[in-house]
């Protein structure tokens, strides 16, 4: 039954995001590669991952996401998964946080929750098949992170969100979950951070890998998920 439970994965074109897709493709979702900016990066994987397709838009314009959305569900059915994982950063001191950041921030991790499952979570009820949600948080919503007052907002909220969805989705055997992944090794680590200090703070010593979150969230796709709901499961080398 899974070739016939197409999969949007949000913000594919980054390292995580191209690790998620990778191992569901491995566990034989259809997938729907979404991607803001970077086209040719999602293209490329698409076309690794044996002709994926790709759904381009951007997360914080609300009336264009629901178009991109809603004829996207009309050409090819509704989504029985989806994992909302494109996000972004914009560290400062709280003082020093100009509006922008802090607006641009919470539009893209939290807004974008709302604007891209609002479309989605009706079409997914009326498959009577169950269904899977996944948000990737973040350690930061949980114990909150020096410098990023925004991130964290809107990675609790986020979390918030998800508890309140998966009591509404439940009766419909829809399960929605959160993994708050902690330092975690990609592109976007910043190269300022000291991270000799982060390092003192993580138990295992190590920063974690996008496979290993990947590995979590396949893991709530997963039939013996089926009972797990309104959680967050984080992955953060015993950090919290």
């Amino acid at each position: 039954m899974k070739d016939t439970r197409r999969v949007l994965v949000t913000g594919a074109s980054g390292d995580i995001g191209a690790a998620i897709a990778r191992t569901l493709h491995q566990a034989g979702f259809p997938l729907c590669l979404h991607y803001h900016r970077n086209a040719a990066k999602a293209e490329s994987l698409a076309n690794a991952l044996g002709g994926a397709r790709t759904l381009g838009f951007d997360l914080t314009d609300r009336d264009g996401a629901r178009k991109v959305l809603e004829k996207d569900i009309e050409d090819h059915g509704a989504f029985w998964g989806v994992v909302c994982n494109a996000g972004v950063t914009a560290d400062n001191t709280f003082a020093a946080l100009s509006g922008a950041d802090w607006d641009r921030v919470l539009d893209t991790n939290l807004g974008g929750f709302y604007n891209l499952l609002n479309p989605l979570v009706m079409p997914l009820v009326r498959l009577k098949d169950g269904g899977r949600i996944v948000a990737i948080a973040s350690v930061s919503g949980l114990m909150g992170n020096r410098g990023q007052t925004n991130y964290s907002a809107a990675k609790a909220g986020l979390i918030g969100a998800c508890k309140a969805l998966a009591v509404e989705l439940a009766s419909r055997r829809i399960t929605v979950n959160c993994v708050a992944p902690g330092l975690i090794e990609t592109e976007m680590l910043d190269e300022h951070l000291p991270l000799e200090e982060i390092l003192k703070q993580i138990p295992l010593g190590r920063a974690g890998t996008p496979e290993e979150v990947a590995a979590m969230v396949a893991y709530l796709f997963s039939e013996p998920a089926a009972y797990v709901t309104r959680q967050v499961l984080s992955i953060n080398g015993g950090m919290l």
